[in-house]
């Protein structure tokens, strides 16, 4: 299999194609970044700039921050207020027996290209950061929810692996499950640019506070599906 690196901007669709039948057929989440990492095009490229660009981008590259230690960092994340984004990430992780070190483990096969430090650096905080995002959006593990979470991300990050997973799917859901996909499709347009937040800080605020200022939508169509 030929490696993508940095600066390969080739689309491998028929790649993707392969591993979206295999997560299909077997369940190997794996293959997720198979798939991000054959259609990811110059959509890298394009949110790394944007964030290296944020001021946040600037301080985290200036000063390496590393987010895995303080997601395994759970006795700290206890001392956190009930309500706040930290202390609601940890409720979410330990109920689904998840953790920041999992996502480590299941990309190590598939994303180790190589690259520049500074872009190495935002490929693992923007990995690290996938179970803050289902916290931060209200968004849940169950298939609907993960195909909600990557509708919502494609808006943001514009990785064409995320809108394929999610066509391959579509057929497959009822009505009621369609709205919410489109409900993930117009929240995720609406909300600002979560890639280029200082989550650092955020996570000892308030959920409902940042929400509010992220312009991040309550997903009703998903929560009225699921039970």
């Amino acid at each position: 299999m030929l490696a993508q690196t940095a600066s390969d901007t080739r689309l491998r669709p028929f790649q993707a194609m392969r591993a979206v039948r295999t997560l299909i057929a077997t369940g190997d989440t794996r293959q997720v970044f198979v798939i991000f990492r054959a259609m990811r095009g110059k959509s890298g490229q394009r949110t790394f700039r944007r964030f290296a660009e944020s001021l946040v981008g600037q301080t985290v590259l200036r000063e390496r921050r590393d987010l895995l230690p303080i997601l395994t960092d759970r006795e700290r994340l206890k001392e956190l207020p009930r309500g706040s984004l930290g202390r609601t990430y940890l409720d979410f992780v330990e109920s689904e027996n998840l953790s920041a070190q999992g996502l480590v483990e299941a990309s190590q096969d598939w994303d180790n290209d190589p690259m520049p430090p500074d872009v190495e650096l935002f490929r693992r905080r923007m990995r690290e950061l996938h179970d803050v995002t289902h916290t931060v959006t209200g968004y849940g593990r169950d298939q609907l929810g993960e195909l909600c979470l990557l509708t919502f991300m494609y808006r943001q990050q514009g990785n064409l692996g995320m809108l394929l997973i999610v066509i391959t799917a579509w057929n497959r859901l009822p009505k009621t499950a369609r709205k919410a996909v489109y409900e993930a499709w117009r929240n995720g347009r609406k909300a600002h640019w979560l890639a280029g937040q200082d989550w650092e800080t955020l996570l000892a605020r308030p959920l409902d506070e940042i929400r509010r200022e992220l312009a991040i939508q309550s997903p009703t169509s998903y929560q009225a599906f699921t039970p």
